[in-house]
């Protein structure tokens, strides 16, 4: 019997709406899934197979308990993602060291780039936390400075339109295998709320977006369960990364009726190899 544990957080107000459908899938995979809480100090992780890291969403406000929990778990069992994987992507200064397109970032307060709109946030963050549009280039700087006055690392980017016409695209792979692929709501458009951030739209990737997804997943060279690869197009159409989520991203089960299954695939193929 194959027993793996889905690590979440204290998710008291029930946010993970994607744990059942993952459950429920890995139990028709033959894989027992039991619910625990990455912080939880009682777990006994060594008697699991594998511990899948899922909804551990508030890593970003304690990181390097998190990257400690991390490795001793790995020490006694699998983690998916592995820890070199997570040490590195929980910190989104990884886009520097990308070979491949990338939004511009600018990372300091100083010598901000003319752009028409600015968007500034912490290269540590998760779901548009600590983030902000402005089209005033001071303003712009007085933000990434404060971060930076808090010991945190900021990134400046500019705003691009194209993400409220033809949206971000994210490609999801489980296993190095494409699962599907969905158009996200741009998070900082003017007039959206949480619930609209929170839809998509399947979609199929254009060749050119493919290409990027791929090779940047080959770049990659340790195992990984799941991948989400953000995209957005530049303005000179050029497809650019985003950010490549590898730590805790929401995978849009639902949005694709063989989604949960996809990936109970690649986690029996991982844990029993």
């Amino acid at each position: 019997m194959t027993i793996c544990a889905y690590a979440t957080f204290d998710d008291r107000n029930g946010d993970d709406d994607e744990r059942d459908l993952a459950l429920e899938a890995w139990r028709e995979a033959g894989i027992v899934g039991r619910v625990e809480r990455w912080d939880d100090p009682a777990v006994d992780w060594s008697g699991y197979d594998a511990v899948v890291v899922r909804s551990v969403w508030d890593y970003i406000l304690r990181r390097e308990e998190f990257l400690a929990w991390a490795r001793a778990v790995e020490s006694v069992t699998r983690l998916l993602n592995p820890y070199s994987v997570l040490e590195t992507n929980t910190d989104k200064t990884y886009l520097r060291d990308l070979d491949v397109p990338v939004v511009p970032t600018h990372w300091s307060s100083q010598d901000l780039p003319d752009w028409p709109e600015y968007v500034v946030k912490p290269a540590i963050s998760g779901g548009a936390r600590d983030t902000s549009r402005t089209s005033d280039r001071g303003e712009a700087r007085t933000l990434a400075a404060s971060l930076e006055a808090a010991g945190r690392t900021p990134m400046i980017q500019p705003y691009l339109d194209m993400v409220e016409s033809e949206g971000e695209i994210s490609l999801l792979y489980f296993n190095r295998r494409f699962s599907h692929a969905v158009r996200r709501n741009p998070m900082l458009a003017h007039g959206m709320n949480h619930e609209d951030n929170a839809r998509a739209q399947l979609r199929s990737p254009a060749p050119d977006q493919v290409e990027l997804a791929e090779k940047v997943l080959a770049a990659v060279p340790t195992p990984l369960l799941y991948a989400r690869i953000d995209l957005v197009r530049l303005f000179d159409g050029t497809p650019a990364v985003m950010e490549v989520e590898l730590t805790e991203p929401y995978l849009y089960l639902s949005h694709e009726p063989r989604a949960a299954a996809n990936l109970a695939r690649a986690l029996g193929e991982l844990v029993r190899r």
